[in-house]
């Protein structure tokens, strides 16, 4: 998205689970949107989306082991996949 990596989820979680993770997650999203204007309820809920972020492997440690680094949120371009990158939108412009 606007030409940054984001961290895919762990490929080790089984279906089931990975898709029960991007329902607790969209909830707490609706909770951060809907918690406007309470300062108290807008910071559970973003502890509920950090949380379930974590669960996915979408933060936190890394869930790879082959030692490669973790460019989440890292602008492509800056990155070893900056060849990639352009290609790739070049063919996608969005």
């Amino acid at each position: 998205m606007r030409g940054r990596l984001w961290r895919a989820s762990d490929p080790s979680l089984g279906e089931a689970e990975r898709q029960r993770l991007v329902d607790d997650l969209m909830d707490a999203r609706r909770a951060v949107r809907d918690a406007k204007g309470d300062e108290n309820a807008v910071r559970e809920a973003r502890q509920r989306v950090d949380a379930t972020k974590r669960a996915l492997g979408e933060r936190g440690p890394v869930w790879w082991e082959d030692g490669a680094p973790d460019y989440n949120r890292h602008l492509a371009k800056n990155t070893p996949y900056a060849q990639w990158w352009a290609s790739v939108s070049a063919d996608n412009p969005d």
